[in-house]
Protein backbone atom coordinates (compact mmCIF):
# COMPACT_ATOMS: atom_id res chain seq x y z
CA UNK A 1 0.00 0.00 0.00
CA UNK A 2 1.48 3.38 -1.02
CA UNK A 3 2.29 6.16 2.07
CA UNK A 4 1.49 9.43 -0.17
CA UNK A 5 3.34 12.20 -0.16
CA UNK A 6 5.92 13.06 2.76
CA UNK A 7 4.59 13.25 5.75
CA UNK A 8 4.52 16.42 8.15
CA UNK A 9 5.55 15.62 11.24
CA UNK A 10 4.58 18.93 12.32
CA UNK A 11 0.91 17.95 11.70
CA UNK A 12 0.79 13.76 12.35
CA UNK A 13 2.29 12.52 16.02
CA UNK A 14 3.21 9.56 16.64
CA UNK A 15 4.66 7.64 19.82
CA UNK A 16 8.04 8.98 21.07
CA UNK A 17 10.16 5.34 19.75
CA UNK A 18 7.48 5.19 16.27
CA UNK A 19 9.06 6.03 13.05
CA UNK A 20 7.84 4.63 9.42
CA UNK A 21 9.21 1.76 8.22
CA UNK A 22 11.17 1.36 4.92
CA UNK A 23 9.17 -0.65 3.75
CA UNK A 24 6.10 1.25 5.03
CA UNK A 25 7.53 4.18 2.94
CA UNK A 26 8.10 2.28 0.08
CA UNK A 27 4.88 3.22 -1.93
CA UNK A 28 4.75 6.74 -0.67
CA UNK A 29 4.82 8.59 -4.11
CA UNK A 30 1.65 9.26 -5.97
CA UNK A 31 1.77 9.81 -9.41
CA UNK A 32 1.25 13.60 -10.53
CA UNK A 33 -2.18 14.78 -11.21
CA UNK A 34 -3.84 11.62 -9.67
CA UNK A 35 -6.85 12.97 -8.41
CA UNK A 36 -8.25 16.46 -8.78
CA UNK A 37 -10.65 18.13 -6.38
CA UNK A 38 -13.70 15.99 -7.22
CA UNK A 39 -11.63 12.70 -7.44
CA UNK A 40 -10.27 13.47 -3.91
CA UNK A 41 -14.22 13.81 -2.59
CA UNK A 42 -14.89 10.91 -3.91
CA UNK A 43 -12.39 8.90 -2.48
CA UNK A 44 -12.78 10.51 0.99
CA UNK A 45 -16.32 8.95 0.95
CA UNK A 46 -14.34 5.41 0.26
CA UNK A 47 -13.87 2.94 3.22
CA UNK A 48 -10.37 3.50 4.20
CA UNK A 49 -9.63 0.04 3.67
CA UNK A 50 -10.46 0.18 0.07
CA UNK A 51 -8.78 3.82 -0.11
CA UNK A 52 -5.79 2.20 0.90
CA UNK A 53 -5.66 -1.38 -0.95
CA UNK A 54 -2.34 -1.78 -2.71
CA UNK A 55 -1.74 -0.50 -6.89
CA UNK A 56 1.39 -2.22 -7.24
CA UNK A 57 2.99 -5.44 -6.44
CA UNK A 58 5.58 -3.72 -4.45
CA UNK A 59 2.60 -2.22 -2.22
CA UNK A 60 1.76 -5.54 -1.39
CA UNK A 61 2.25 -6.11 2.20
CA UNK A 62 3.21 -9.88 3.50
CA UNK A 63 2.70 -13.06 1.61
CA UNK A 64 6.30 -13.35 1.17
CA UNK A 65 6.09 -17.53 0.55
CA UNK A 66 4.26 -16.37 -2.99
CA UNK A 67 4.98 -12.62 -3.75
CA UNK A 68 8.68 -12.25 -2.73
CA UNK A 69 10.94 -11.17 -5.75
CA UNK A 70 11.32 -14.73 -8.05
CA UNK A 71 8.69 -16.86 -6.65
CA UNK A 72 6.11 -18.01 -9.23
CA UNK A 73 3.23 -15.61 -8.74
CA UNK A 74 5.75 -12.37 -8.38
CA UNK A 75 7.36 -13.67 -12.06
CA UNK A 76 3.53 -13.93 -13.75
CA UNK A 77 2.72 -10.70 -12.87
CA UNK A 78 5.97 -8.69 -13.56
CA UNK A 79 5.99 -10.62 -17.34
CA UNK A 80 2.43 -10.67 -17.65
CA UNK A 81 2.30 -14.01 -18.81
CA UNK A 82 -0.62 -15.20 -16.64
CA UNK A 83 -2.64 -18.35 -16.32
CA UNK A 84 -5.84 -19.48 -14.53
CA UNK A 85 -5.00 -18.97 -10.64
CA UNK A 86 -7.20 -19.50 -7.58
CA UNK A 87 -6.77 -17.19 -4.14
CA UNK A 88 -7.80 -18.58 -1.27
CA UNK A 89 -7.13 -17.88 2.73
CA UNK A 90 -8.96 -16.02 5.26
CA UNK A 91 -10.82 -12.58 4.84
CA UNK A 92 -8.56 -9.54 4.88
CA UNK A 93 -5.66 -11.26 3.76
CA UNK A 94 -5.33 -9.54 -0.39
CA UNK A 95 -7.08 -11.57 -2.62
CA UNK A 96 -9.28 -9.19 -4.19
CA UNK A 97 -6.26 -6.50 -3.78
CA UNK A 98 -3.86 -8.87 -5.58
CA UNK A 99 -6.56 -8.70 -8.24
CA UNK A 100 -6.77 -5.60 -8.79
CA UNK A 101 -3.04 -5.33 -9.15
CA UNK A 102 -2.77 -7.66 -11.62
CA UNK A 103 -5.61 -5.88 -13.84
CA UNK A 104 -3.36 -2.52 -13.34
CA UNK A 105 -0.53 -4.30 -14.65
CA UNK A 106 -1.62 -6.76 -17.42
CA UNK A 107 -1.73 -5.50 -21.01
CA UNK A 108 -5.06 -7.70 -21.30
CA UNK A 109 -8.51 -6.67 -21.26
CA UNK A 110 -9.80 -8.23 -17.14
CA UNK A 111 -13.28 -8.40 -16.11
CA UNK A 112 -14.95 -8.81 -12.67
CA UNK A 113 -17.77 -10.67 -11.28
CA UNK A 114 -19.14 -11.70 -8.36
CA UNK A 115 -20.49 -14.80 -7.29
CA UNK A 116 -23.04 -13.47 -5.33
CA UNK A 117 -24.65 -12.10 -8.08
CA UNK A 118 -23.18 -12.81 -11.07
CA UNK A 119 -25.07 -16.29 -13.19
CA UNK A 120 -23.62 -17.78 -16.22
CA UNK A 121 -25.45 -15.42 -18.19
CA UNK A 122 -22.76 -13.11 -17.07
CA UNK A 123 -20.35 -15.72 -17.71
CA UNK A 124 -21.50 -15.86 -21.49
CA UNK A 125 -21.64 -11.82 -21.87
CA UNK A 126 -18.08 -12.02 -20.66
CA UNK A 127 -17.22 -14.85 -23.42
CA UNK A 128 -18.98 -13.06 -26.28
CA UNK A 129 -17.07 -9.55 -25.50
CA UNK A 130 -13.53 -11.84 -25.60
CA UNK A 131 -14.58 -13.75 -29.09
CA UNK A 132 -15.44 -10.40 -30.70
CA UNK A 133 -12.42 -9.22 -32.45
CA UNK A 134 -13.54 -5.75 -32.92
CA UNK A 135 -13.84 -5.54 -29.11
CA UNK A 136 -10.98 -7.65 -28.30
CA UNK A 137 -8.53 -8.34 -30.61
CA UNK A 138 -6.40 -10.33 -28.00
CA UNK A 139 -8.90 -12.99 -28.18
CA UNK A 140 -8.31 -13.40 -24.55
CA UNK A 141 -9.64 -12.01 -21.03
CA UNK A 142 -8.54 -12.00 -17.40
CA UNK A 143 -11.71 -12.79 -15.47
CA UNK A 144 -11.67 -12.37 -11.78
CA UNK A 145 -14.44 -13.96 -9.87
CA UNK A 146 -14.25 -13.04 -6.23
CA UNK A 147 -16.25 -15.63 -3.89
CA UNK A 148 -16.01 -18.47 -6.77
CA UNK A 149 -17.10 -21.04 -4.40
CA UNK A 150 -20.32 -19.35 -4.26
CA UNK A 151 -20.97 -20.69 -7.75
CA UNK A 152 -22.76 -23.88 -7.95
CA UNK A 153 -21.73 -26.77 -10.34
CA UNK A 154 -23.37 -25.81 -13.40
CA UNK A 155 -21.84 -22.01 -13.48
CA UNK A 156 -18.39 -23.23 -12.74
CA UNK A 157 -18.68 -25.52 -15.61
CA UNK A 158 -19.73 -23.12 -17.78
CA UNK A 159 -15.86 -21.97 -17.54
CA UNK A 160 -14.72 -24.75 -18.26
CA UNK A 161 -13.73 -25.16 -22.19
CA UNK A 162 -13.13 -21.22 -22.09
CA UNK A 163 -10.49 -21.88 -19.78
CA UNK A 164 -9.54 -25.27 -21.33
CA UNK A 165 -8.64 -23.31 -24.48
CA UNK A 166 -7.62 -20.15 -23.28
CA UNK A 167 -10.25 -18.03 -24.33
CA UNK A 168 -10.48 -16.98 -20.32
CA UNK A 169 -7.52 -16.50 -17.83
CA UNK A 170 -9.43 -17.33 -14.44
CA UNK A 171 -8.65 -15.42 -11.55
CA UNK A 172 -10.32 -16.94 -8.66
CA UNK A 173 -11.08 -15.72 -4.66
CA UNK A 174 -12.57 -17.70 -2.04
CA UNK A 175 -11.92 -18.11 1.38
CA UNK A 176 -13.18 -21.44 1.40
CA UNK A 177 -10.79 -24.57 0.96
CA UNK A 178 -11.12 -24.48 -3.20
CA UNK A 179 -9.82 -28.75 -3.15
CA UNK A 180 -13.25 -29.05 -1.73
CA UNK A 181 -15.54 -26.11 -3.03
CA UNK A 182 -14.17 -25.57 -6.59
CA UNK A 183 -15.26 -27.64 -9.19
CA UNK A 184 -11.79 -30.30 -10.25
CA UNK A 185 -11.81 -29.75 -13.68
CA UNK A 186 -10.98 -26.18 -12.62
CA UNK A 187 -8.96 -26.57 -9.96
CA UNK A 188 -6.55 -28.91 -12.19
CA UNK A 189 -6.86 -26.23 -14.74
CA UNK A 190 -5.59 -23.46 -11.96
CA UNK A 191 -2.48 -23.28 -9.58
CA UNK A 192 -4.02 -22.40 -6.45
CA UNK A 193 -2.34 -20.04 -4.34
CA UNK A 194 -2.94 -20.32 -0.52
CA UNK A 195 -2.72 -16.30 1.21
CA UNK A 196 -2.02 -16.27 4.86
CA UNK A 197 -3.29 -14.78 7.67
CA UNK A 198 -1.09 -11.58 7.93
CA UNK A 199 1.56 -11.02 11.24
CA UNK A 200 0.78 -8.13 13.14
CA UNK A 201 4.48 -6.78 12.07
CA UNK A 202 2.28 -6.54 8.35
CA UNK A 203 -0.56 -4.98 10.09
CA UNK A 204 1.65 -2.45 11.66
CA UNK A 205 3.01 -1.39 8.60
CA UNK A 206 -0.33 -1.04 6.66
CA UNK A 207 -1.77 1.21 9.93
CA UNK A 208 1.65 3.37 9.55
CA UNK A 209 0.73 3.57 5.58
CA UNK A 210 -2.47 4.75 6.07
CA UNK A 211 -1.94 7.10 9.26
CA UNK A 212 0.96 8.89 7.23
CA UNK A 213 -0.26 8.56 3.43
CA UNK A 214 -1.74 12.43 3.25
CA UNK A 215 -3.68 11.11 -0.09
CA UNK A 216 -5.49 8.35 0.44
CA UNK A 217 -5.27 7.69 4.62
CA UNK A 218 -4.86 10.35 7.25
CA UNK A 219 -1.58 12.20 6.78
CA UNK A 220 -3.41 16.19 6.35
CA UNK A 221 -4.99 14.90 9.82
CA UNK A 222 -3.73 16.30 12.76
CA UNK A 223 -3.77 13.01 14.61
CA UNK A 224 -1.92 11.19 17.72
CA UNK A 225 -1.94 7.68 17.71
CA UNK A 226 -0.48 6.17 20.49
CA UNK A 227 1.92 2.80 20.16
CA UNK A 228 -0.13 0.66 22.77
CA UNK A 229 -3.29 1.68 20.50
CA UNK A 230 -0.68 1.10 17.23
CA UNK A 231 -0.01 -2.67 18.84
CA UNK A 232 -3.07 -3.35 20.01
CA UNK A 233 -5.55 -3.01 16.73
CA UNK A 234 -2.07 -4.88 15.08
CA UNK A 235 -2.48 -7.61 17.60
CA UNK A 236 -6.26 -8.02 17.62
CA UNK A 237 -7.23 -8.00 14.12
CA UNK A 238 -6.08 -11.59 13.68
CA UNK A 239 -4.05 -11.30 10.32
CA UNK A 240 -7.19 -9.35 9.01
CA UNK A 241 -5.75 -5.94 6.90
CA UNK A 242 -9.50 -5.15 6.50
CA UNK A 243 -10.21 -5.11 9.93
CA UNK A 244 -7.53 -3.11 11.15
CA UNK A 245 -8.07 -0.73 8.75
CA UNK A 246 -11.74 -0.11 9.77
CA UNK A 247 -10.85 -0.34 13.51
CA UNK A 248 -8.26 2.78 12.53
CA UNK A 249 -11.46 4.59 10.79
CA UNK A 250 -13.58 4.08 13.07
CA UNK A 251 -11.72 5.26 15.96
CA UNK A 252 -10.52 8.64 13.93
CA UNK A 253 -14.51 8.96 12.50
CA UNK A 254 -15.49 8.85 15.81
CA UNK A 255 -13.56 10.60 18.26
CA UNK A 256 -13.24 14.65 19.01
CA UNK A 257 -10.78 16.35 18.85
CA UNK A 258 -9.23 17.74 21.99
CA UNK A 259 -8.79 21.59 23.04
CA UNK A 260 -5.86 22.06 20.30
CA UNK A 261 -7.49 20.40 17.48
CA UNK A 262 -6.00 17.20 17.35
CA UNK A 263 -7.59 13.23 17.10
CA UNK A 264 -6.10 11.25 20.34
CA UNK A 265 -6.10 7.53 19.44
CA UNK A 266 -4.48 5.99 22.98
CA UNK A 267 -5.66 2.23 24.20
CA UNK A 268 -8.79 2.62 25.49
CA UNK A 269 -10.23 4.69 22.15
CA UNK A 270 -8.56 1.48 20.04
CA UNK A 271 -9.91 -1.16 22.05
CA UNK A 272 -13.70 0.21 22.19
CA UNK A 273 -12.97 0.68 17.65
CA UNK A 274 -12.27 -3.57 17.78
CA UNK A 275 -13.82 -4.32 20.12
CA UNK A 276 -12.97 -8.08 20.35
CA UNK A 277 -10.35 -10.04 18.60
CA UNK A 278 -11.29 -11.04 15.31
CA UNK A 279 -11.97 -14.93 15.65
CA UNK A 280 -11.48 -17.09 11.94
CA UNK A 281 -14.31 -19.63 11.92
CA UNK A 282 -16.55 -20.69 9.72
CA UNK A 283 -19.22 -23.34 11.15
CA UNK A 284 -19.66 -24.67 7.48
CA UNK A 285 -16.11 -24.22 6.05
CA UNK A 286 -12.42 -25.48 6.51
CA UNK A 287 -12.38 -24.20 10.05
CA UNK A 288 -14.98 -26.36 11.35
CA UNK A 289 -12.91 -29.41 10.12
CA UNK A 290 -9.63 -28.18 11.01
CA UNK A 291 -10.45 -27.18 14.48
CA UNK A 292 -12.31 -30.13 15.09
CA UNK A 293 -9.69 -32.47 13.64
CA UNK A 294 -7.15 -31.02 16.31
CA UNK A 295 -9.68 -31.24 18.93
CA UNK A 296 -9.93 -34.70 18.65
CA UNK A 297 -6.20 -35.19 17.74
CA UNK A 298 -5.12 -33.40 21.15
CA UNK A 299 -7.65 -36.01 23.21
CA UNK A 300 -6.23 -38.56 21.56
CA UNK A 301 -2.64 -37.32 22.00
CA UNK A 302 -3.31 -36.99 26.10
CA UNK A 303 -3.01 -32.83 25.64
CA UNK A 304 -5.55 -31.68 27.65
CA UNK A 305 -4.37 -28.01 27.50
CA UNK A 306 -4.52 -28.21 23.30
CA UNK A 307 -7.75 -29.76 23.78
CA UNK A 308 -9.43 -27.30 25.81
CA UNK A 309 -7.57 -24.66 23.32
CA UNK A 310 -9.23 -25.57 20.44
CA UNK A 311 -12.77 -26.71 22.41
CA UNK A 312 -12.27 -22.74 23.56
CA UNK A 313 -11.53 -21.77 19.49
CA UNK A 314 -14.96 -23.80 17.97
CA UNK A 315 -16.64 -22.42 21.01
CA UNK A 316 -15.50 -18.81 20.74
CA UNK A 317 -16.35 -18.95 16.65
CA UNK A 318 -19.94 -20.13 16.99
CA UNK A 319 -19.52 -24.38 16.52
CA UNK A 320 -22.52 -25.92 17.13
CA UNK A 321 -22.15 -27.52 20.72
CA UNK A 322 -24.07 -30.67 20.49
CA UNK A 323 -21.89 -31.37 17.24
CA UNK A 324 -18.67 -30.86 20.38
CA UNK A 325 -20.76 -32.66 22.46
CA UNK A 326 -20.74 -35.44 20.20
CA UNK A 327 -17.50 -35.78 18.56
CA UNK A 328 -16.11 -35.83 22.75
CA UNK A 329 -18.37 -38.91 23.18
CA UNK A 330 -17.14 -40.95 19.93
CA UNK A 331 -13.35 -40.05 20.80
CA UNK A 332 -14.05 -41.82 24.61
CA UNK A 333 -14.86 -44.57 22.92
CA UNK A 334 -12.80 -44.95 19.51
CA UNK A 335 -9.67 -43.57 21.25
CA UNK A 336 -9.72 -44.56 25.27
CA UNK A 337 -12.16 -47.80 24.91
CA UNK A 338 -11.47 -50.37 27.40
CA UNK A 339 -8.55 -48.36 28.53
CA UNK A 340 -10.87 -46.34 30.90
CA UNK A 341 -14.81 -47.41 30.41
CA UNK A 342 -15.61 -44.62 32.85
CA UNK A 343 -14.39 -41.74 30.15
CA UNK A 344 -17.64 -43.41 27.48
CA UNK A 345 -20.30 -42.60 30.59
CA UNK A 346 -18.66 -39.38 31.84
CA UNK A 347 -18.76 -38.24 27.93
CA UNK A 348 -22.00 -39.62 27.40
CA UNK A 349 -23.48 -37.79 30.68
CA UNK A 350 -21.71 -34.89 29.35
CA UNK A 351 -23.89 -35.13 25.87
CA UNK A 352 -27.09 -35.28 27.65
CA UNK A 353 -26.33 -32.58 30.00
CA UNK A 354 -24.79 -30.14 27.30
CA UNK A 355 -28.49 -30.86 25.20
CA UNK A 356 -29.92 -29.96 28.21
CA UNK A 357 -28.24 -26.90 29.83
CA UNK A 358 -26.90 -24.59 26.63
CA UNK A 359 -24.95 -21.84 26.45
CA UNK A 360 -23.18 -20.78 28.60
CA UNK A 361 -22.65 -23.24 31.13
CA UNK A 362 -22.62 -25.78 28.68
CA UNK A 363 -18.96 -25.16 27.76
CA UNK A 364 -17.75 -26.33 31.65
CA UNK A 365 -18.92 -29.63 30.62
CA UNK A 366 -17.86 -30.08 27.43
CA UNK A 367 -14.19 -28.66 29.06
CA UNK A 368 -14.83 -31.51 31.74
CA UNK A 369 -15.32 -34.37 29.05
CA UNK A 370 -12.23 -33.25 26.77
CA UNK A 371 -10.26 -33.28 30.09
CA UNK A 372 -11.27 -36.34 31.04
CA UNK A 373 -10.14 -38.45 27.74
CA UNK A 374 -7.43 -36.22 27.23
CA UNK A 375 -6.43 -37.13 30.41
CA UNK A 376 -7.36 -40.86 30.37
CA UNK A 377 -5.05 -44.06 29.32
CA UNK A 378 -5.59 -44.89 25.99
CA UNK A 379 -6.53 -48.23 23.88
CA UNK A 380 -8.24 -48.37 20.26
CA UNK A 381 -8.50 -51.88 20.25
CA UNK A 382 -12.61 -52.10 20.86
CA UNK A 383 -12.08 -49.81 16.87
CA UNK A 384 -9.84 -52.23 15.54
CA UNK A 385 -11.45 -54.83 16.57
CA UNK A 386 -15.08 -53.98 15.00
CA UNK A 387 -13.68 -52.69 11.49
CA UNK A 388 -11.41 -55.96 11.24
CA UNK A 389 -14.38 -57.91 11.93
CA UNK A 390 -16.56 -55.78 9.18
CA UNK A 391 -13.72 -56.99 6.98
CA UNK A 392 -14.04 -60.39 8.05
CA UNK A 393 -17.69 -60.35 6.95
CA UNK A 394 -17.57 -58.40 3.83
CA UNK A 395 -14.25 -60.19 2.42
CA UNK A 396 -15.47 -63.94 3.28
CA UNK A 397 -18.51 -65.88 2.71
CA UNK A 398 -20.97 -65.87 5.59
CA UNK A 399 -20.43 -69.42 7.41
CA UNK A 400 -23.95 -70.40 9.51
CA UNK A 401 -24.70 -69.70 12.83
CA UNK A 402 -23.50 -73.05 14.92
CA UNK A 403 -26.67 -74.30 15.83
CA UNK A 404 -26.22 -74.11 20.25
CA UNK A 405 -26.04 -70.75 19.59
CA UNK A 406 -29.76 -70.86 17.70
CA UNK A 407 -32.47 -69.27 19.03
CA UNK A 408 -35.68 -71.77 19.44
CA UNK A 409 -38.75 -69.60 20.35
CA UNK A 410 -41.23 -72.82 19.56
CA UNK A 411 -40.57 -76.60 20.23
CA UNK A 412 -40.08 -77.60 16.65
CA UNK A 413 -36.86 -75.29 16.44
CA UNK A 414 -35.56 -77.43 19.27
CA UNK A 415 -36.30 -80.68 17.21
CA UNK A 416 -33.96 -79.24 14.54
CA UNK A 417 -31.53 -78.88 17.40
CA UNK A 418 -31.61 -75.01 17.47
CA UNK A 419 -30.23 -74.35 20.96
CA UNK A 420 -29.09 -77.67 21.27
CA UNK A 421 -25.80 -78.19 23.28
CA UNK A 422 -25.57 -74.74 24.69
CA UNK A 423 -24.35 -74.00 28.34
CA UNK A 424 -25.65 -71.47 30.62
CA UNK A 425 -21.97 -69.81 31.83
CA UNK A 426 -24.26 -68.66 35.04
CA UNK A 427 -24.41 -72.49 35.38
CA UNK A 428 -20.78 -72.89 35.96
CA UNK A 429 -18.38 -71.69 38.53
CA UNK A 430 -16.96 -68.46 37.77
CA UNK A 431 -20.07 -67.31 35.80
CA UNK A 432 -17.90 -69.12 32.84
CA UNK A 433 -17.83 -71.99 30.75
CA UNK A 434 -15.33 -72.91 27.54
CA UNK A 435 -17.27 -73.36 24.59
CA UNK A 436 -17.27 -72.11 21.25
CA UNK A 437 -19.08 -69.03 19.96
CA UNK A 438 -17.68 -68.69 16.42
CA UNK A 439 -18.57 -70.78 13.86
CA UNK A 440 -15.97 -73.35 12.38
CA UNK A 441 -14.61 -72.10 9.84
CA UNK A 442 -13.23 -68.89 11.82
CA UNK A 443 -12.57 -71.07 14.56
CA UNK A 444 -9.59 -69.15 16.07
CA UNK A 445 -9.81 -66.16 14.15
CA UNK A 446 -9.27 -63.25 16.90
CA UNK A 447 -10.41 -59.28 16.39
CA UNK A 448 -9.93 -58.31 19.58
CA UNK A 449 -6.58 -57.64 20.98
CA UNK A 450 -6.70 -55.91 24.74
CA UNK A 451 -3.69 -53.60 25.01
CA UNK A 452 -1.84 -53.05 28.30
CA UNK A 453 -3.07 -49.70 29.84
CA UNK A 454 -5.43 -48.72 32.07
CA UNK A 455 -8.38 -50.81 32.93
CA UNK A 456 -7.74 -52.86 30.09
CA UNK A 457 -4.65 -54.32 31.53
CA UNK A 458 -6.94 -56.56 33.39
CA UNK A 459 -9.20 -57.31 30.49
CA UNK A 460 -5.72 -58.80 29.16
CA UNK A 461 -4.78 -60.56 31.87
CA UNK A 462 -8.40 -62.70 32.04
CA UNK A 463 -8.72 -62.84 28.47
CA UNK A 464 -5.38 -64.43 27.83
CA UNK A 465 -6.38 -66.99 30.85
CA UNK A 466 -9.68 -67.71 29.05
CA UNK A 467 -8.83 -68.27 25.36
CA UNK A 468 -6.08 -70.61 26.41
CA UNK A 469 -9.11 -72.40 27.49
CA UNK A 470 -11.02 -72.48 24.54
CA UNK A 471 -12.02 -75.59 22.33
CA UNK A 472 -11.81 -75.84 18.93
CA UNK A 473 -15.67 -76.73 17.78
CA UNK A 474 -16.60 -79.93 15.71
CA UNK A 475 -17.39 -79.00 12.57
CA UNK A 476 -21.19 -78.45 11.86
CA UNK A 477 -22.44 -82.12 10.27
CA UNK A 478 -26.22 -81.07 9.94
Amino acid sequence: MAEGKKTNHDIWQFGAAAELPADAAAGSKVAAGQTGAADAEDMAAQPLAYRMAPRTLEEVQGQQKILAPGKLLWRMIKADRLSSMIFFGPPGTGKTSLARVIASATQLPFQKLNAVTAGVADIKRVISETQNALLNPAGKTILFIDEIHRFNKAQQDALLPYVEDGTLILIGATTENPYFEVNKALISRSTVFKLEPLTPADLTCLLLRAIHDPERGYGKLPLTVTQPALDFLADQANGDARRALNALELGVRSTQADTSGRIIIDLPQAQDSLQRRGIRFDANGEDHYDTISALIKSMRGSDPDAAVYYLARALEGGEDIEFLARRIVICASEDVGMANPQALVVAEAMYQAVCQIGLPEARILLSQAAVMVACSPKSNASYLAINKALETVRDTPAPEIPLHLRNAPVRAMKALDYGVGYKYPHDYPGHYVAQAYLPPELAGAVFYQPGQTGYEERIYQWLQQKRGEAPVPPADQS
